[in-house]
C-alpha cells in the first residue's frame, strides 16, 4: 500500500476531514444532477452584480480553477439550460456568462441542499466550538505564505 501522509497529522486530518465534507455534499447534491462543482458556478454567476457580469476567465480565477475545467463545466449547464454565453458589449470576441431562468432555480435548491447538508454534518459541534475552530483555521490560513506566481501567470 502506498503511504499519501504528509509529515504532519494535523494537515491530514484537516485534508481528510475536508475530503469527506466535499464527497458528502457532493453525495446530497447528486441526486439532483448537481454537484459542489456545479453549486460553486452557479453561486459564482448568481452572486454576481448585474452591473458586473463574468467572463470565462473571470469566472475560472474566482473558482481558483483552469480554463478548461471552467470551460467543461460551462458548456455542461449550457446544453442543460442553466447558463447562457452573451455577446461582450465592447469587445466581439468575449462572452459574458449568465444565469438563466433554469440556472437560478437550480442555483437556490442546490443551496438549499447544501445548507441542509452541511448543518447535518457539523451539528454536533457547539457554538464555541464552531467559533474556535474559525480562529484557529484563520490563524493557520494567514501562517501560509503566498505562492509565488507560476510560470504562465508571468
Amino acid at each position: 500500500m502506498v503511504d499519501t501522509r504528509s509529515s504532519d497529522v494535523l494537515v491530514d486530518d484537516l485534508f481528510r476531514t475536508t475530503v469527506r465534507l466535499r464527497t458528502y455534499v457532493d453525495g446530497q447534491l447528486s441526486g439532483h444532477g448537481l454537484s459542489v462543482p456545479r453549486l460553486r458556478l452557479l453561486r459564482a454567476l448568481a452572486n454576481t452584480p448585474a452591473d458586473e457580469p463574468l467572463r470565462m476567465r473571470d469566472l475560472g480565477e474566482a473558482l481558483n480553477v483552469a480554463a478548461r475545467t471552467v470551460t467543461s463545466l460551462v458548456d455542461a449547464l449550457e446544453r442543460e439550460g442553466m447558463v447562457e454565453r452573451v455577446r461582450h458589449p465592447t469587445d466581439r470576441r468575449a462572452y459574458l456568462l449568465a444565469l438563466t431562468p433554469l440556472g437560478r432555480t437550480t442555483h437556490a435548491k442546490a443551496e438549499e441542499i447544501d445548507r441542509a447538508a452541511l448543518a447535518r454534518a457539523t451539528c454536533g459541534l457547539s457554538g464555541k466550538q464552531r467559533a474556535l475552530l474559525l480562529d484557529l483555521l484563520a490563524v493557520l490560513r494567514e501562517s501560509v505564505p503566498d505562492a509565488p506566481p507560476s510560470p504562465t501567470e508571468g
